[in-house]
């Protein structure tokens, strides 16, 4: 996949912990911290000699991201920005504007707009704040799962920015409101139908990709149709040793999805991604 030579998106936010530069605490957090030892009786003399002494007791290591990592981070911040420019010009042709949302790099767990979720639950995109999560060691799992390339790492990314899409249509909220109303199975099925749409919608920002910006290499196509028969909800059963279940489902099954984000590659067209035409 093409893409070192291309901008990158301003709209990441890095929450990795122990990512950065080292960190020293200033005057004011020494003084915040004798306060607390004051109010809880401590020894205060002791602990300003114990600075005075000892000032690498008040100095913070913080780990510096690793070449793959950086890389990683520089990769997403690539994506993200052809996707901003191939959805911005594709709602103004439509006569309506696209507002950008962030993607935020976080490791082990991260709190967001939608609640506290962990590292093993995967990238998400949350529509009470309109952003992204991931976390890197993803890519690791995505290639454990037998996906490894970076467009597969791309379709990801497409997937989740998809859904942003999705929720500034008023997609989201229609799915919503309708799965208060059902059981539980049901609301699955249209869980189901939302995310498939998300991979036709992933496929139709690759097509454009593709086509303004000469995105794709060969072998990316079958990296990305790889990403999505990946993750199916029937082979993620499969491999996890439960029975396969139906009514379980919520993102669809391998071939479901593979399906769908070929649509959107092979058309470019979100019209041709309705997935919800068959419960009309």
């Amino acid at each position: 996949m093409r893409w070192k030579s291309g901008r990158r998106s301003s709209n990441i936010e890095d929450r990795r912990t122990g990512m950065g530069a080292p960190a020293k605490v200033g005057g004011v957090g020494l003084i915040l911290m004798l306060i607390i030892a004051w109010l809880m009786g401590a020894d205060t003399m002791q602990l300003l000699g114990m600075a005075g002494s000892n000032l690498t007791a008040t100095t913070m290591t913080v780990q510096e991201p690793t070449p793959e990592q950086q890389e990683d981070a520089d990769f997403i911040a690539a994506v993200v920005a052809q996707t901003e420019d191939v959805w911005g010009p594709m709602f103004q042709a439509a006569g309506k504007t696209y507002q950008e949302p962030r993607l935020v790099l976080f490791s082990e767990q991260i709190d967001s707009a939608c609640g506290y979720a962990s590292a093993a639950s995967g990238p998400f995109y949350c529509p009470a704040d309109q952003k992204v999560y991931i976390d890197l060691s993803f890519f690791h799992e995505l290639r454990r799962l037998g996906a490894p390339g970076d467009f597969a790492r791309a379709y990801v990314i497409g997937h989740e920015i998809a859904h942003h899409v999705q929720n500034q249509l008023g997609t989201s909220n229609q799915v919503s409101r309708l799965q208060s109303q059902v059981s539980e199975s049901d609301a699955n099925a249209l869980s189901v139908l939302l995310e498939l749409q998300a991979d036709c919608y992933a496929g139709v920002w690759a097509h454009h990709a593709q086509k303004n910006f000469n995105t794709l290499e060969a072998g990316d196509i079958e990296e990305g149709l790889q990403a999505a028969a990946s993750i199916g909800d029937d082979r993620l059963q499969r491999m996890s040793g439960r029975r396969i279940n139906p009514d379980a489902f919520t993102h669809g099954t391998s071939e479901q999805r593979v399906k769908w984000f070929k649509t959107g590659l092979q058309y470019g067209d979100m019209k041709r991604c309705d997935t919800f035409a068959s419960i009309r």
